[in-house]
């Protein structure tokens, strides 16, 4: 008699997390009580002030005098670290020399240190009496205790965010399609405008982006350099403090409800600069 040979039931995988569903659970619950709860505290509190309490806020002097210096520098410093950044990309990727792994490197560098100790080796460095900041005065230059310090140090918090943004598309994106254009007698520029820009721009705004959102809220690695002098370089985080401490809890709830509109505008731009592109490509090949 022959006997009827049944399937062995197949081993079950099991995943190394929890199924979806509690997995998504904990992970919702944890990103509410982090982020979600806060961020709607100060947008309920904000609201609460009514129209009235937002002008009386948002016409005092000082505080327009710190929206534009947090603004201006926050842009200026994202655009040297757009172009900064950009180019020790295209370095790390393109071309091999001694102390490239260590260049690679201390690009991350801004990550790990605290921002105050940036800002308190920025500040002996560019200091009327420190080692750059030396030559520049009889230059008639200023550096610390200016606009442009704070410039210098929201380039260096900004700059890692640029750089990282920008090498991994360089390093998908290699070198055939340059070498292809040389072939046919493309020059450098019309290479770089029309094979390799086209493919990191999506990359270049949101670094740009990032930078941008990153020095916007900055606070540790500005308030040494900046000097704090109101109505010239005194940041909006700052103002945020001192107004906490003068207890005008309206003044410090509406003006970070501002920087939170700004901050929260520049993640939605970031989340939608790669669809933006890609629905681009799209009609293009389609067309």
């Amino acid at each position: 008699m022959s006997t009827l040979a049944l399937p062995l039931p197949r081993p079950r995988w099991r995943r190394p997390l929890p199924g979806f569903g509690l997995s998504l659970g904990l992970g919702m619950a944890w990103l509410g009580v982090v982020v979600v709860l806060p961020l709607t505290a100060l947008t309920v509190h904000a609201a609460g002030l009514g129209p009235d309490g937002w002008m009386d806020v948002l016409r005092d002097g000082r505080v327009q005098a710190a929206l534009k210096v947090s603004f201006g520098t926050a842009f200026a410093a994202a655009v040297i670290a757009l172009l900064a950044g950009a180019m020790v990309a295209w370095v790390l990727v393109r071309y091999r020399f001694p102390g490239r792994r260590l260049l690679d490197a201390l690009v991350d560098l801004p990550f790990a240190l605290p921002t105050a100790v940036a800002g308190i080796a920025l500040t002996a460095i560019y200091a009327p009496n420190g080692w750059v900041g030396r030559f520049l005065e009889p230059l008639g230059i200023q550096v610390a205790y200016q606009l442009a310090g704070i410039v210098i140090a929201l380039v260096f918090i900004g700059l890692p965010f640029t750089v990282r943004t920008v090498q991994p598309i360089l390093e998908s994106l290699g070198q055939d399609q340059e070498q292809a254009a040389a072939s046919l007698g493309a020059s450098r520029f019309t290479t770089l405008r029309r094979v390799v820009l086209p493919e990191v721009l999506p990359a270049l705004l949101t670094g740009f982006s990032l930078a941008f959102a990153r020095g916007l809220g900055e606070y540790g690695s500005v308030i040494f350099i900046a000097g704090n002098r109101p109505y010239r370089t005194e940041v909006a985080p700052l103002l945020i403090t001192i107004r906490l401490e003068e207890y005008d809890y309206d003044g410090a709830i509406a003006l970070a409800a501002v920087m939170l509109a700004a901050s929260f505008a520049c993640l939605l731009a970031i989340n939608l600069i790669p669809l933006l592109f890609r629905h681009e490509r799209r009609s293009r090949r389609d067309g």
